[in-house]
């Protein structure tokens, strides 16, 4: 699915922005993006941490990445814009299918998209449960899943702050999870995976936090 040319340099420009702010405020880092495969559509599974996550995960990645924010954000002018341009999926959290559907279609385009099993952010900065949506994605649009684990974020903009403050922020990246690998699990077997595989890189973000000096 082709974006507007102006639309793809706009992208491009945030994220080299987010890219140097991120580096600066926040000493981020992020490692394992030889795991980003090169086509084809790629469901990308994160812990949740902060409002942070997205634009710290997608700065990075070579493709463009599509992200889904709650519905009622596009309502705000400025930010609603921004979200559009951004390429940004509108979900209903009251049960609506429009979101659901396009992201379907994202994915049978062959593109990026960002999901968090969690759902929403986390309360302790622990991983809570994951909840089964992306498993119909995953096995509707035959993706490939990457698992990302993101360390520091928790700190640097919990639920109970109005805004951010300066923190170090981790990355790691996890080897894909093939779509034959995931026609080999039921549901409940391929939620376990993915939370596994999330949890090890979870790790690895936090240890390079330590090692930083968080």
């Amino acid at each position: 699915m082709q974006q507007p040319l102006w639309h793809r340099l706009l992208y491009r420009v945030m994220q080299m922005l987010l890219l140097l702010g991120g580096v600066l405020f926040f000493r981020i880092r992020l490692r394992g993006l030889c795991h980003e495969p090169a086509e084809g559509p790629v469901l990308v599974v994160a812990n949740h941490q902060s409002h942070l996550d997205p634009p710290m995960i997608g700065m990075f990645f070579h493709r463009r990445l599509n992200y889904l924010a709650r519905d009622t954000l596009f309502q705000f002018p400025p930010l609603g814009w921004m979200l559009r341009v951004l390429g940004s999926i509108p979900i209903d959290r009251g049960g609506g299918l429009a979101g659901m559907k396009e992201t379907l279609r994202r994915l049978k385009h062959g593109e990026f998209v960002l999901v968090f099993p969690e759902g929403s952010r986390t309360r302790d900065g622990k991983l809570s449960d994951f909840k089964p949506g992306f498993c119909a994605l995953a096995r509707r649009s035959r993706v490939q899943l990457v698992p990302v684990g993101i360390a520091g974020a928790y700190k640097a903009w919990p639920r109970n702050r109005s805004f951010p403050r300066v923190n170090t922020i981790q990355i790691e990246v996890g080897k894909p999870l093939l779509p034959e690998e995931i026609a080999n699990f039921d549901d409940t077997e391929l939620i376990a995976e993915v939370q596994t595989r999330i949890a090890v890189c979870l790790t690895a973000a936090e240890a390079s936090c330590t090692r930083v000096g968080l």
